[in-house]
């Protein structure tokens, strides 16, 4: 998994003071999406990760927002807050996935053994689940028997198409 932040935007607001949103790129297995986070959110996450695993230090809560200097260096230590979690374990905690909105790690298979943010979420639902597109009984790529009461006409005209191109009619 990789991850950068490469952009942020100041956002006004009428119920509270302007805020910073982070824009978070996620590259997984060959797939990217982008997560929105504000400052409050990673350090909701960091008080969050401390519990299950040593933590970086996380760029300072108090900062001025306004200043673009200033958000850029908080949006790199984000970034290397971010890259750090990811390098210094071999399992990352749920509340992390969770975080960038991953739903499966294939290479961390433990990682819904660490907490949540739901504490009482039962181990069962954060798994995947999925029903099959096509089930085959056997191996589609050997051609139906000559006992079998009802050929599948669909896969022996696709393997006779593929395999025996020649044998097609002209």
């Amino acid at each position: 998994m990789e991850l950068y932040i490469p952009s942020f935007r100041y956002e006004e607001s009428d119920l509270e003071r302007g805020y910073t949103v982070f824009k978070i790129e996620v590259l997984m297995s060959g797939r990217k999406h982008f997560v929105e986070k504000r400052y409050s959110e990673f350090h909701a996450l960091h008080k969050k990760l401390k519990r299950f695993i040593r933590t970086p230090e996380i760029p300072s809560k108090h900062v001025r927002n306004w200043v673009p200097k200033v958000l850029e260096q908080r949006r790199q230590g984000l970034e290397i807050y971010l890259q750090t979690i990811i390098l210094e374990n071999e399992e990352l905690p749920k509340i992390f996935l969770d975080f960038l909105n991953v739903r499966h790690v294939p290479s961390l298979p433990k990682a819904e053994s660490y907490g949540s943010f739901d504490e009482t979420e039962s181990e069962e639902s954060s798994k995947l689940s999925h029903q099959p597109v096509l089930l085959f009984l056997r191996d589609p790529y050997v051609l139906p028997t000559a006992n079998d009461d009802f050929p599948n006409v669909v896969i022996e005209g696709v393997l006779h198409g593929i395999f025996y191109p020649h044998l097609l009619p002209r």
